[in-house]
């Protein structure tokens, strides 16, 4: 498998970033994961427009699914098109959701996407095994496990500490974990992770790295959230970056 960051700014685009965006990669078959602020721009410059084969969107706040309304007018109105229905994969009231951001009266997004609900459990994307489970933020919001040929990834999406993270997270080769607030601090409750609870997690699920995403460049500190991460956990971590590829 392969992962490519294509937006990992937290809550709003950054200057360096779009929002949560990630493409997973294998056999020929690419799988989107989050559809955030921005990110169908990086979504051509390093995949391309018409590179998913499907689209996992973990919730429906906006950093992480708004550019999924742009990309109706890419499949809609091709000058080739229109392109058939893109299967995709999201939390119950999806197509409401897009339908009511793109904006007109009575419309429907479902010429454009065939939605299937997602709820815990296993299923296949693909080539890929996918195990979601709901995890602790204030909207439905699933983190994300996938498995293909012998490795395994897991993206956390936007959680708090629970224990559905470390069930989706044991043992795998990557883990792609949010570490949006900073550690010292009064943090809202049941919203986000800090670094330390990041690299908490990583070492309790015994992973094999961790990349910590969904920073909020505006507001954190991403030196501090860095050695908070590593003061909880012993293994390799770095910090991604829009348009960063990494082999699972």
């Amino acid at each position: 498998m392969r992962l490519t960051v294509l937006g990992c700014a937290g809550s709003f685009p950054g200057p360096e970033s779009p929002c949560s965006a990630y493409l997973l990669e294998a056999d020929g078959f690419r799988l989107l994961i989050d559809f955030g602020s921005g990110s169908l721009s990086t979504l051509q410059r390093y995949a391309g427009l018409h590179a998913p084969d499907a689209i996992l969107l973990t919730h429906l706040h906006c950093d992480h699914m708004l550019d999924a309304v742009s990309y109706v007018v890419v499949r809609r109105y091709a000058p080739d098109g229109p392109y058939p229905p893109l299967p995709m994969y999201a939390p119950s009231g999806a197509p409401d959701r897009l339908a009511s951001a793109y904006g007109q009266e009575d419309s429907t997004v479902e010429d454009v996407y065939q939605f299937y609900g997602l709820q815990p459990g296993t299923f296949p994307i693909g080539p890929f095994t996918v195990t979601v489970d709901q995890m602790n933020h204030p909207v439905e919001t699933y983190g994300v496990r996938l498995e293909h040929g012998g490795r395994v990834f897991c993206y956390s999406s936007d959680t708090a500490p629970c224990d559905a993270l470390l069930r989706l997270a044991q043992g795998v080769d990557l883990f792609l974990c949010e570490a949006s607030y900073l550690d010292g601090v009064e943090n809202p409750p049941d919203l986000h992770l800090t670094g330390r609870e990041a690299g908490e997690a990583a070492t309790k699920a015994g992973v094999g790295r961790l990349l910590l995403t969904h920073l909020v460049p505006a507001w954190g500190s991403e030196s501090h959230t860095v050695e908070s991460a590593a003061g909880a956990y012993a293994g390799p971590l770095e910090v991604v970056r829009a348009g960063a590829s990494y082999e699972v």
